[in-house]
């Protein structure tokens, strides 16, 4: 019953933190962070098209030099949103060509973030991906821990050392990877007020890869919560077990079966054996006390 609740706890913590490391990684390396908007300037309208993407001049001799021209188009009407995300590494803008009133997209044109983050800021966002790498460097050491402690640990005193390491390490890569996440958060609202004017958006929102950054960090804090639940509960149920034990041991010795010296004897042996086992239990709480209490200095 007991070892079944630690073992679902545990793969459980795992699980959290497996997905935590898949969508940290995703996000990472995806340039879907924000998307939005940008407006582009018409090109003026050639040949035979007409359409609503280009300036149109009110001359139907387009050759003839000395004919007054004049653009219908005013305000808004001169421009054409293009369509844009960003991410870490990469801002990527859409490649649109014109046909009469047909327009094609021919592709993206990528550019890199940093080039296009004002030098001032530049410095946070090397930061912020330096915290990044780091986020999941420490996810994937506690998921290693964690399988560790699920499959190959040898007593329950390994068990909780590994437990209590991959709770700390787990902690450790929430604390980093929310850091990350406002520092990059700065550094684009940065970019959109000062960065190139060829670059700056009109309109802009978060996209789904900052959305899996931030389900990353919360599945990490949940794994790190159920680590240290585990932890806890497995502490608590030991010292229980030695209370339960030191009080048997004292109602027997305050009782005593004098009836048979047959019973008496079988008494005896089982207190011996039960003595031994809890001063073998003491020896190894005094010792992982003293760790701890190393530690913790």
């Amino acid at each position: 019953g007991k070892t079944s609740h630690r073992r679902q706890r545990a793969s459980a913590a795992f699980s959290l933190s497996f997905l935590s490391l898949v969508f940290s990684i995703t996000a990472f390396s995806s340039s879907y962070w924000c998307e939005g908007t940008r407006k582009v300037a018409k090109p003026f309208c050639t040949g035979q098209s007409k359409g609503d993407h280009c300036i149109r001049f009110n001359s139907p001799d387009a050759s003839n030099s000395n004919a007054v021209q004049y653009i219908w188009e005013t305000g808004d009407d001169k421009f054409i949103d293009r369509k844009f995300h960003a991410g870490i590494w990469y801002s990527c803008e859409e490649i649109i060509d014109e046909e009469g009133d047909n327009f094609f997209f021919l592709g993206e044109k990528c550019r890199s973030f940093i080039g296009l983050t004002p030098a001032a800021d530049r410095g946070v966002l090397w930061l912020s991906i330096v915290a990044e790498l780091l986020y999941i460097i420490l996810l994937l050491t506690g998921a290693i821990l964690m399988s560790v402690e699920m499959c190959y640990y040898s007593t329950v005193i390994d068990g909780l050392k590994i437990n209590a390491f991959s709770a700390v390490v787990t902690v450790l890569a929430g604390l980093l990877g929310m850091v990350a996440h406002m520092m990059y958060t700065t550094v684009f609202q940065m970019t959109v007020n000062l960065g190139p004017e060829d670059w700056r958006p009109h309109t802009w929102d978060y996209g789904w890869s900052y959305c899996l950054a931030w389900a990353s960090f919360a599945c990490c804090m949940a794994a790190a919560v159920t680590t240290i639940n585990k932890y806890t509960k497995t502490i608590l149920e030991f010292k229980h077990k030695r209370k339960m034990l030191e009080r048997r041991l004292k109602i027997k010795y305050k009782f005593p079966d004098h009836t048979a010296p047959e019973k008496r004897e079988e008494a005896f042996n089982v207190n011996t054996t039960h003595l031994k086992w809890l001063a073998r239990q003491t020896e190894i709480w005094k010792i992982h006390g003293c760790r701890q209490h190393t530690t913790h200095l």
